[in-house]
């Protein structure tokens, strides 16, 4: 399975988009933040998780899903949330605080909700495997149409939650993908560190699934693998499990000093950047032009640049709305 010529481009556009958006957001997150670095202060206060490197997972999976599909990620979530259509414009409200955000401003950027393309997010490791296999389960159940995807990182994969989450899913057959995003480190420990087995897509078998591992952070291939995966769950089939070796090329969070990375890691990972990679296999191919692809490029620009402008000029939360849409018992 080969994507066709319209999903390329798309492909290409939405990585482009996540990768200016997170630059832009990483200039402006600096902003009051220094000479000192304090990580309440200046326009986006907090934590920042980015995602570069790691946007060939979000289109190659996203590329087969529809609005009706649910996906839920981890903290680190801009490129699928871009994958899957979250209006650019209210997630970076979010991001920023603002009362134009998803939810107001109160989520921040670890937890981006958008029901119109059924989107979660969570800070919480391996939080999205219940929702998600709960989604496919009320698909199955209701008759509806829709399969559900959880994207994780390989550290959350250690987790209790992961491995009920994925038993079901296999004892009831359900609808449901886990995608794995192995970028190696898990804020600063090694996958070697903590985990007993190489390649965690072997740990399907234990559940009686596919299980398929990825080299090389390859959307082609990306893409191939979860379009036999979705598929297999829309035909009834059940559940499967997706490992991808992708790269993580900026830190944990923003003003990480990344100290445990042996010397010369991330020079050899930026060698590998997804994005120039991508562009120059769309020539190679015949299936863009240089005129096309800068267009797209100029086009993801343009989108962020607006997206960013809409959150600084809309409105602060008030004051007095700190408890409104808080659960007291």
């Amino acid at each position: 399975m080969s994507p066709t010529r319209d999903e390329q481009h798309w492909m290409y556009r939405n990585m482009v988009t996540s990768r200016r958006f997170e630059e832009t957001i990483a200039k402006i997150y600096f902003e009051g933040k220094t000479p000192v670095f304090n990580m309440a202060n200046g326009p986006i206060p907090g934590e920042m998780h980015l995602s570069d490197g790691q946007e060939p997972v979000a289109v190659g999976v996203c590329a087969h899903l529809t609005p009706e599909d649910v996906v839920t990620a981890t903290h680190r979530p801009h490129h699928q949330a871009i994958a899957k259509g979250v209006d650019l414009d209210k997630m970076a409200a979010e991001i920023f605080g603002k009362t134009t955000g998803l939810s107001g401003g109160r989520g921040g950027h670890m937890h981006i909700f958008d029901p119109d393309v059924n989107f979660a997010c969570s800070g919480i490791i391996a939080q999205g495997m219940g929702p998600a296999v709960g989604a496919a389960l009320s698909r199955k159940m209701q008759g509806k149409p829709g399969v559900a995807v959880a994207f994780l990182g390989e550290g959350a994969v250690n987790q209790g939650a992961w491995h009920e989450a994925m038993n079901l899913a296999a004892v009831w057959k359900l609808p449901f993908v886990c995608v794995i995003e192995d970028n190696a480190w898990g804020i600063s420990v090694a996958k070697s560190t903590a985990t007993s087995i190489a390649n965690n897509a072997d740990r399907a078998a234990a559940y009686g699934i596919p299980g398929t591992r990825i080299e090389g952070n390859d959307p082609y291939a990306i893409y191939e693998a979860a379009g036999a995966a979705i598929a297999r769950a829309r035909a009834g089939e059940g559940p499967s499990l997706i490992e991808v070796e992708t790269y993580r090329l900026a830190g944990h969070f923003m003003g990480d000093a990344e100290g445990y990375r042996p010397e010369g890691e991330k020079d050899a990972l930026f060698e590998k950047d997804p994005i120039p990679k991508m562009r120059a296999k769309l020539l190679a191919d015949g299936v863009a032009s240089e005129a096309e692809l800068d267009a797209i490029e100029a086009e993801s620009a343009a989108r962020v640049e607006a997206a960013i402008k809409f959150a600084r000029e809309s409105a602060d939360p008030a004051p007095e709305d700190a408890l409104t849409a808080v659960f007291a018992a």
